[in-house]
């Protein structure tokens, strides 16, 4: 499984994003995906998940203010970034879990920034 992140950038405070996160090869191994992040000088947490059959999970960092979407026929995750605040900066990562519960995909980091 190989997963291509996109989406990051500069946005101001309040300001809207969104992240996209393209997986290919054996999808059909991923139970679910979503998007962690790491801000300088701290641990890499996780910000929202969703599974195969559309449950999803958020930090509480990300409730209601984030919104993990997935469109399947595009093997594409989303993760669209309202009212964000700077310790929203952070490199974003997008992230798969396989089906057997234990296999791990990572994709490359996008950066977000979130500055005036």
């Amino acid at each position: 499984v190989q997963l291509q992140a996109s989406g990051g950038g500069l946005v101001q405070p309040g300001g809207s994003l969104r992240l996209s996160c393209s997986a290919s090869g054996s999808t059909d191994r991923l139970a679910a995906t979503g998007w962690y992040r790491q801000a300088p000088g701290k641990q890499r947490q996780m910000v929202a998940t969703i599974t195969s059959s559309g449950v999803t999970n958020y930090a509480p960092s990300a409730q209601g203010r984030f919104t993990i979407s997935s469109d399947n026929a595009k093997n594409t995750v989303y993760l669209q970034m309202n009212r964000t605040k700077p310790e929203d900066t952070a490199i974003y990562y997008c992230y798969g879990r396989g089906v057997l519960g234990f296999e791990t995909y990572w994709g490359q980091g996008t950066l977000v920034t979130v500055s005036s």
